[in-house]
């Protein structure tokens, strides 16, 4: 994988309210389950260090979709979902935010007593990771937080995150194990952020290597500046706009709900509340479990699924959001049994996707999320202002089965 590029994060502060929280952890924790039967607990890992991945797992979880926050409302859903289920899943998360970063040694030395892995040396592997992104790596941005992902064999990600206050921006930090031959001598799988306004230093270049060689202590500022790498540059504003998303894509998704969903669901669209508006949301994570890594270039898109905690594109429809995470969770329990028919069919719906993208149009995505608003009332919408208010004279997508 190596570096796979960079993102400017805006910097946003609060709490994720608990009724969002909750339904994040249970959609991670299926998304995972899903992805372990897929590719096992390496896949999920190679996932999570891949930072265009990581924003659309946060967009379609609900999340606002541009900002810092979601790199925190993730690992902490991920960590609260799996939590009691680390050695069915094959997957640990330890460390988080705050004093929960701080903990991470601990937890990685019990993680080792369970498991038999060296616990003492990742522990100590993660304290280098937190060194290098913090003092080897000296780009202006403070850490915060570091997530510590490991599978039961020892393979680990790391997601860590630093915040520049003056700035009012945040960069994420992504390392994978498998790619770690050296911890000096670039070891990250990407970067996320924008350089400061003064250079950054960063002595993993492999161009430091007679500069590491030179001084004796981290501190030491060589003038050497990161290479510049395509980046996902996540905008100020918290809107979705139409130069957000990429628009064949939200077509492509919403034709292939339409017209596969209902001879792929049938039985689950018999279900009361299982319609096409559900279907657009499965269509959504189906392509976060499956889609290849070009086509998350614009994360916003995801955001469509569930909406955004702070309203932006549109309140998190909660009615909807529970019944993607009712399919999933059926189609999951379903393949664990050997019947795959039901996680097939939500595959099915990414290979249409990408089949009828450029072929399909649709709506402006001023229109789309424009209804998305008007009917937020009927989908159980909801943000950090409180409920959406409904409005009746309008059909519904979600409520009514699809034909």
């Amino acid at each position: 994988m190596g570096r796979t590029g960079s993102a400017d994060l805006p910097l946003h502060g609060g709490r994720v309210p608990e009724w969002l929280a909750s339904r994040m952890a249970r959609l991670g924790t299926v998304m995972v389950e899903a992805l372990v039967l897929e590719e096992g607990a390496h896949g999920v890992l190679r996932r999570l260090a891949h930072p265009f991945w990581f924003q659309a797992l946060g967009c379609v979880m609900g999340m606002d979709w541009h900002s810092s926050g979601i790199t925190t409302s993730v690992l902490g859903a991920l960590k609260r979902g799996l939590a009691g289920r680390e050695r069915e899943l094959g997957i640990t998360v330890c460390g988080g935010r705050g004093r929960h970063s701080r903990r991470t040694p601990s937890e990685l030395v019990a993680f080792g007593e369970r498991t038999g892995v060296d616990g003492a040396a990742l522990a100590r592997t993660s304290r280098l990771v937190a060194k290098v992104d913090s003092a080897a790596v000296q780009d202006g941005f403070e850490l915060y937080l570091h997530g510590f992902v490991v599978a039961n064999d020892g393979a680990w990600t790391v997601v860590q995150q630093g915040m520049n206050g003056d700035r009012g921006q945040a960069r994420r930090y992504h390392w994978l194990s498998a790619n770690v031959r050296s911890f000096v001598d670039e070891p990250h799988a990407a970067i996320e952020g924008r350089p400061a306004v003064a250079p950054i230093v960063n002595m993993t270049d492999h161009r430091a290597a007679a500069s590491r060689g030179a001084v004796t202590e981290l501190g030491v500022k060589p003038e050497l500046v990161l290479h510049e790498l395509p980046r996902l540059q996540m905008p100020a504003h918290h809107e979705v706009r139409f130069s957000d998303v990429f628009m064949r894509r939200l077509h492509a998704t919403l034709a292939a709900a339409r017209e596969n969903g209902p001879r792929d669901f049938t039985e689950l669209l018999l279900q009361p509340g299982v319609g096409a508006r559900t279907v657009e949301a499965l269509a959504a994570v189906a392509e976060v479990l499956h889609g290849a890594p070009c086509r998350f270039s614009d994360p916003a898109r995801f955001s469509l699924a569930h909406g955004g905690k702070d309203g932006h594109p549109y309140p998190v429809p909660l009615r909807v959001y529970d019944r993607t995470i009712s399919v999933l969770k059926q189609a999951v329990s379903a393949a664990r049994l050997g019947n795959t028919e039901k996680l097939e069919a939500i595959r099915r719906l990414d290979d249409q996707a990408r089949r009828l993208e450029g072929s399909v149009c649709g709506p402006s995505l001023e229109t789309h999320i424009e209804r998305e608003r008007e009917l937020s009332g009927e989908y159980g919408g909801r943000d950090v202002g409180g409920p959406a208010r409904k409005q009746l004279d309008l059909p519904l997508r979600s409520i009514v089965p699809a034909p």
